[in-house]
């Protein structure tokens, strides 16, 4: 008796291809093409073309880069806050802060290259660094005083907010820097600019709780 035939296999869509076109998270697009081309560089069109969306759907996420930026900063800032364990008895604030600064670079470590370039390059658009990053930087300093166990509210809550953002803009610049796997040129900023601040502190006789 003779053999059917045999059933033509179907040809699948690879799945390589299938997936490139879906849609991207314009974040993620956004600081790939910052380290690649440039922040200065990168419009929301390129942003747009990497994400696999129209400009108008694009724009119906974010209106412009700062805001972009802005939604990453949130994303970073709800990782942390996520992450962090509960502070042990007796635990410093100074402690506290030094591992909650850190567990933020620890996120920020696999995009570094964007974000220099986004640093780098608000230099060259001031008006994106007042009404985008500027905002987004004082959500930043309660979310890693509140991660820390620390009052972000009222009086004390501003004083320590300025006092952290001087310290976190100092060891950010080093931060961009530093080369090294483990960032030790960073914990080695952090700490020292925290101890600092405690001992000016209790110099000042105020209770030891830098910024």
């Amino acid at each position: 008796m003779a053999r059917k035939p045999a059933r033509k296999a179907k040809s699948k869509p690879r799945r390589g291809a299938a997936q490139s076109k879906r849609a991207k998270d314009p974040i993620d697009a956004a600081l790939q093409l910052a380290a690649v081309q440039g922040w200065r560089h990168t419009s929301l069109a390129d942003i747009a073309e990497a994400s696999h969306l129209t400009i108008a759907e694009l724009h119906r996420r974010y209106k412009s880069k700062a805001e972009i930026v802005a939604a990453f900063m949130r994303r970073i800032d709800g990782q942390m806050a996520k992450g962090g364990a509960k502070a042990s008895a007796g635990e410093s604030a100074r402690d506290r802060l030094f591992e909650t600064v850190m567990r933020r670079f620890d996120l920020l470590q696999p995009h570094r290259k964007g974000v220099t370039a986004i640093v780098r390059d608000s230099v060259y658009d001031p008006v994106a660094l007042v009404c985008g990053l500027g905002p987004s930087a004082r959500r930043t300093l309660d979310a890693i005083l509140t991660a820390a166990e620390l009052d972000a509210g009222g009086l004390i809550g501003a004083a320590r907010r300025v006092g952290l953002g001087l310290i976190y803009a100092d060891v950010a610049r080093v931060w961009l820097t530093d080369d090294a796997t483990d960032m030790s040129k960073t914990m080695a900023a952090l700490d020292l600019r925290l101890k600092r601040a405690e001992s000016l502190l209790r110099m000042l006789g105020r209770d030891a709780a830098p910024a």
